[in-house]
């Protein structure tokens, strides 16, 4: 028995027509459907999915932590800006190691 509607767009397809959205700077509606990506609203839902799921939070920790271990992030030349993080009042924390490298 057939599913009712269209085949899922896979993640892979998805993602290609994110990264040519991203790349290119086109509006989500203006996706070419010839390129294969289907329409730019299916790939605006899944990284919207994908974003409140905390894929591209993991794959920035792991990536980082990755490059850490192999030595290649040169940490002289890293700049933190907390200008879009909210702060509690009074509140005060000491890390041994950034966040983003403290073992999850």
């Amino acid at each position: 028995m057939k599913a009712p509607g269209p085949r899922p767009v896979p993640d892979r397809q998805c993602l290609q027509g994110i990264l040519y959205v991203l790349h290119t700077g086109i509006g989500w509606e203006d996706l070419p459907q010839e390129l294969g990506f289907r329409s730019g609203m299916t790939c605006w839902r899944r990284i919207k999915r994908w974003i409140n799921a905390g894929v591209f939070d993991d794959l920035h920790r792991i990536l980082l932590a990755q490059l850490n271990a192999a030595n290649e992030i040169d940490w002289s030349r890293a700049v933190i800006d907390g200008s879009h993080i909210d702060t509690k009042k009074g509140g005060s924390r000491t890390l041994s190691s950034p966040p983003f490298l403290a073992p999850t």
